[in-house]
This record gives structure tokens, sequence and C-alpha cells, in this order.
């Protein structure tokens, strides 16, 4: 269903009435869907009744930030309510261009290459719909230590998903972050990429989408990018032909998919406690 406020303000803008809807495949945590009006204008819906009541808002004070013109395409936000997000359409089953996975990699090193001198966001926002504590920090090591991984484990411990004795091997790789994670800058990244977070737009050109952004390690952006799926070796070569970073990340890779798992333990369940205790078994 197409919230009141949606319609009526497509009918202020000039686009005139819905005249069709398409259903959106792969969300995990909302609803989306494709809307044309009359005047053959498209826009993408996101829906979910049950979201906190800011979800929207903090995701889309994410996707203007991420709106650089030197970095990866998002889409533009028109209209932010307590249960809905109305945004740009970008493209439906577009066919991606032969350069698509390289420029991506470019245009996402653009992106790091926007650093801070704190850690953290404007606000804090949310990675699926489970909270996100952004305080601005200025140690890498604390803001990935206790508002990624302690917050995460506690989560977990406290729904009852995480040992105790699993939640002490979080803590020891939490002390051994300066050992096992080079430093970086704080650089603006999308927080939550994926590749079901990245699709062409209309024009076949790449397009992220869904971000938890703030200000972050690099690294971790990378790292998550080697989940579920991956992306292809031509994203990677041209990242780091823009980009270069310390040699071996392949190896810490785990470490910031820690935080991700994590995650995914707290919104879907046990199933991914394999892959958790894992990493807890190397690193811990």
């Amino acid at each position: 269903m197409i919230p009141k406020a949606v319609q009526d303000w497509l009918q202020t803008q000039g686009y005139g009435e819905v005249t069709e809807t398409r259903a959106a495949s792969g969300g995990c945590i909302n609803n989306g869907m494709h809307l044309t009006t009359q005047k053959g204008v498209c826009f993408f819906l996101k829906t979910n009744r049950g979201a906190p009541p800011d979800m929207f808002a903090r995701e889309s004070e994410g996707l203007r930030a991420l709106a650089l013109p030197d970095a990866p395409r998002v889409p533009k936000v028109y209209l932010v309510g307590k249960h809905f997000l109305l945004l740009e359409g970008l493209g439906h089953n577009t066919r991606p261009t032969p350069d698509f996975w390289p420029r991506l990699g470019r245009e996402l090193a653009r992106l790091h290459a926007h650093v801070n001198d704190q850690f953290g966001f404007a606000h804090d926002n949310y990675i699926g719909s489970t909270p996100q504590p952004n305080p601005w920090t200025k140690d890498g090591y604390q803001f990935f230590g206790e508002y990624r991984l302690r917050f995460q484990a506690r989560l977990a411990r406290k729904r009852g998903l995480l040992s105790a004795a699993q939640e002490q091997a979080v803590e020891r790789i939490i002390q051994r972050l300066p050992e096992l994670v080079p430093p970086q800058p704080a650089s603006l990244i999308h927080g939550d990429l994926w590749r079901g977070n990245v699709m062409a737009d209309a024009n076949g050109a790449p397009a992220m989408i869904d971000p938890a952004a703030h200000f972050g390690w690099a690294e971790a952006e990378l790292g998550m990018t080697a989940l579920f799926g991956g992306f292809p070796p031509d994203f990677y070569n041209a990242y780091y032909e823009i980009h270069p970073l310390p040699p071996k990340i392949e190896e810490r890779v785990p470490v910031y998919n820690l935080y991700h798992l994590l995650n995914h333990v707290n919104l879907f369940g046990t199933s991914y406690l394999g892959q958790v205790q894992a990493i807890l078994k190397r690193f811990a």
C-alpha cells in the first residue's frame, strides 16, 4: 500500500498519480516497490510499519552524505516518514556496463579518500534494523572495538544468542585490535556494502543502496565486500590502483567481518554462529 503522504507529495509536485507498481525482490528488512507515475517518472518506495521511528530518517542522512560527485551513485531522497522512504528510481533489472566493477572500484576508492579527523557520524543510525552507535571517537581501535564488536556481542549475549565464553572471546579480539589492524584514517564508508546493496542504474552504471554510512576504516568496507558472494577481481584491482592499502588485507578481513556476522546473528539467528565461532577460534 502506498502511504497517503507519498500520494499527496507526488500530486503536489506535479508527477500525477501512480499508474504502475512492481514489488522489488531481495529485501530482508523492508518492503520495496517500484512506482511509475502519470508523468512517466519512476520512484522507489521503501516501507516498514515495524521499523524504528527514526530508521528511514537516519538512512536518508546517510544517502545524502554519500552523494558526492566523485563517488558511486546513490539514489536521491525525496520524502521521509516514520514508516516509509521515497527515493529516486535508479532502474529495474538493468544490464550492467562492461566496466561496471572496475568503475565501482575506482569510485569507491574516491569515496574513501574523503576522510575525517574522528570516527563516527553526525547521528547514530542502523545496520539493517540493528542500532549502530556512531559517537565521534578519535581512536579507530576504540571506535571499532566498543561501538562495533562489543556492542553487537553484548546485544547477542543479552538475547541468548551468544555464550559467555564467546562474548569473552570477542573481548580478547578487541584487546588485540592494535596488533591485528594497521592504523588507518577515518574514511567515509557505505557501511553495509555487500553485493545485494550494489545495483546498476538505468544506464548500467554502478550505484549503492541501503547504507549504514559513517566514518570508519576503509579496509572494513572492503572486508564486507568479500561476504555473501563477494566482488570480482576487477573491482579490487581498480580500487587498489587509486587507494593502495597495507599488504595482507586478506588476513585481516575476518576481523572486520566479525561485526557483520554478529549483526546477522542478532538479525537472523544462530545459523551464522558457525562463522562467528571460526573467527573467534582463529583470532582470540
